[in-house]
Formats: C-alpha cells, sequence, structure tokens
C-alpha cells in the first residue's frame, strides 16, 4: 500500500512557492511602482538652507531653493509627484497668506516651474492651519469653525495654486462641500483641467502630532474633532467618500494609513476612484524610532508597511519614507 500523505496530495506544499527569493518574487501577489508614490516636502518662507525636525529623523523644512535640490534628487530616484505643504513667515486669523498670490506656496509653485523640468506632478495642500494664528483648518467664530466662509477661502487658496502651476489641489480641511466649492471655484477661473485629490476620509487622529510640530500647526485651542472624522466610523468615511465623488473629486483619500487599512480596503471595495493613501509623520515615526532602539530592521519594516498600504487597495502612496524607499529599491535592498 502506498504511502500517500494527504496534504501533499491535496494542493501540494505551499512551502515549495516560497523556497527561494527569486520564486517568492516570481509569484508575488502585491508589487509597487515608484511612480505611484508622493513625496511630500515641507516649504518655509524666510529660510535658507533646511532646518531639522526633531520628531521626524530625515525630514527638513526646506527653502524653496532646498525644494528645489529635494524635488531633483527624487526625480533622479524615479519619483515625479511631490505634494507641498507651506509654512508662512507670518500668521493671522484668517490665515491670509494661504491665498496670497505671493505666498510661500504659490511662490514655490512658480520656481520649481521655471526650474524643474515639467515632468513633475506637483500638488498642494489646500488648507488654513498652517497660516492661521490660532491652528485650526477654518475660520473660527465664537470657538467654533463655521463651514461656508471656510469654504470661500479654501477656493481662493485653490485658484492662487492654479494659477501659480499646481497640477492637483488637496483639500484637507474636511469641510462640507469643499470639493464642490473649489470645483466650481477652479472651473470658473478658467482652471477645468486642475484635479482635485481630496482628503475624503481624514479622521481625527494622533498620528498628526509630528506633522503639527513640522508646521506649525497645531490648535491653539480644542481640537479638530468638529471636522475631522470619529475614527470608530467606517460606514461614515464611506458615505464622506461618496459624496466627494459627487462634488467632483478625481483621487480620493484615506487618512491616516497604516491604522486604517480597513477604510482603505473598504473603499477599493465600493468605488472605482484612484484611492490615495497618505502614510502620515506618526506612522513615519514610529518606525524610525524603532528602528533606533534596535527593534527591527527599517528597511524591512517600511517595505512591509508599504506593501500592506498597497495590498489594502491604495493605488497612490503619500509617504514620507518616499526618497528613501526608491533608494532602496533601486540598489536591491528591499
Amino acid at each position: 500500500m502506498l504511502n500517500i500523505k494527504y496534504e501533499e496530495v491535496i494542493g501540494g506544499r505551499f512551502r515549495r512557492l516560497r523556497k527561494n527569493k527569486e520564486i517568492r518574487d516570481l509569484v508575488k501577489e502585491t508589487s509597487i511602482d515608484i511612480s505611484s508614490l508622493v513625496y511630500p516636502l515641507f516649504i518655509k518662507e524666510g529660510i535658507r538652507g533646511r532646518e531639522e525636525i526633531k520628531s521626524m529623523k530625515g525630514i527638513y523644512r526646506l527653502s524653496i531653493e532646498e525644494s528645489l535640490e529635494e524635488i531633483e534628487k527624487a526625480r533622479k530616484l524615479g519619483i515625479k509627484s511631490f505634494l507641498l505643504f507651506g509654512i508662512p513667515a507670518k500668521k493671522d486669523e484668517k490665515g491670509s497668506e494661504a491665498y496670497s498670490k505671493n505666498g510661500i506656496i504659490q511662490n514655490a509653485l512658480r520656481r520649481i516651474r521655471e526650474n524643474i523640468s515639467k515632468d513633475v506632478l506637483l500638488i498642494t495642500d489646500v488648507c488654513l492651519c498652517q497660516y492661521t494664528s490660532h491652528g485650526h483648518c477654518g475660520i473660527v467664530k465664537n470657538g467654533y469653525v463655521v463651514n461656508e466662509e471656510t469654504l470661500e477661502l479654501l477656493s481662493a487658496i485653490a485658484v492662487t495654486h492654479a494659477e501659480a502651476g499646481a497640477d492637483i489641489v488637496a483639500p484637507s480641511a474636511m469641510m462640507d462641500n469643499q470639493v464642490l466649492a473649489i470645483r466650481t471655484a477652479l472651473d470658473k477661473a478658467g482652471y477645468s483641467d486642475v484635479s482635485i485629490m481630496s482628503y475624503s476620509a481624514k479622521f481625527a487622529s494622533v498620528f498628526y502630532a509630528p506633522f503639527r510640530e513640522a508646521a506649525y500647526s497645531a490648535p491653539a485651542f480644542g481640537d479638530r474633532k468638529t471636522y475631522q472624522m470619529d475614527f470608530r466610523n467606517p460606514r461614515e468615511a464611506l458615505r464622506e467618500i461618496e459624496r466627494d465623488i459627487e462634488e467632483g473629486a478625481d483621487i480620493v483619500m484615506v487618512k491616516p494609513a497604516l491604522a486604517y487599512l480597513d477604510i482603505i480596503s473598504l473603499a477599493r471595495r465600493n468605488f472605482n476612484h484612484p484611492i490615495a493613501a497618505y502614510n502620515v509623520s506618526g506612522e513615519y515615526a514610529m518606525i524610525k524610532l524603532g528602528a533606533e532602539l534596535g527593534l527591527w530592521d527599517e528597511k524591512q519594516a517600511v517595505n512591509e508597511v508599504m506593501t500592506a498600504i498597497k495590498r489594502a487597495g491604495a493605488d497612490i502612496i503619500i509617504s514620507y519614507h518616499a526618497l528613501e524607499y526608491a533608494k532602496w529599491k533601486r540598489e536591491g535592498e528591499i
């Protein structure tokens, strides 16, 4: 009588497809193309060179000149898409530098367009938190961020960014109907070809803390829970995404990414629009800190996180790891 093991007859051994790197690479189900990465940059007015961000090792506040160098460095590694955040020299209650035609982002866009190859894709954050003296994402009245007046300013920001050379504007204030307001303003101003990447499901999260240090954007009072989403609500996230699509969003975003892989997956199953996921500052800082403490291999940790975000369904990954990830991938280290 033949001594046949049941598990070898039915389906064979799974480990045969894991026995070496070449076979694992051949049958891999998820891969990340460098062209799908977006590299965020902090551009600060009134500085020379670059400033260290203590909570985000390897990420800096850049002058406009330094941002040109950083973009060129990234381009050589195959990164063509950049998300620009501005840090103004002065702030006020209405964040007027955000929609000034000579604001830091507007000036940066013009300089990049003048000095960098046309093949770069420039995405701009459309919000007020870095520009307001109170640190909230909109106009504050009686301690509350009001919606309609904020929409007017978000629309003005988007138009000035389009005028200066933005390819995509990315409203992140989480105001109701912000996509419709911005789409209407862009079309009216003659920028119907400028796309909108909406922060559709942006959750109120502790993982934004290093960003707030980097951009000096922590709220001076209260929190952002009256406009950013409650992290307990996945169905609400789908409603927010659906509304943004109805209002004209070209790309929708889930933010943060790592703690919200389920939301990315839900969005992928429910919508056919391109989905971006923002691998945020706190997620970046955790990886860096763990590597410093010797808890894990940094390259492998970053590769695992980025793959998880892609596997969940993201078409686009916005990440502070983008530059080093592209470098490691080119050098065959991941």
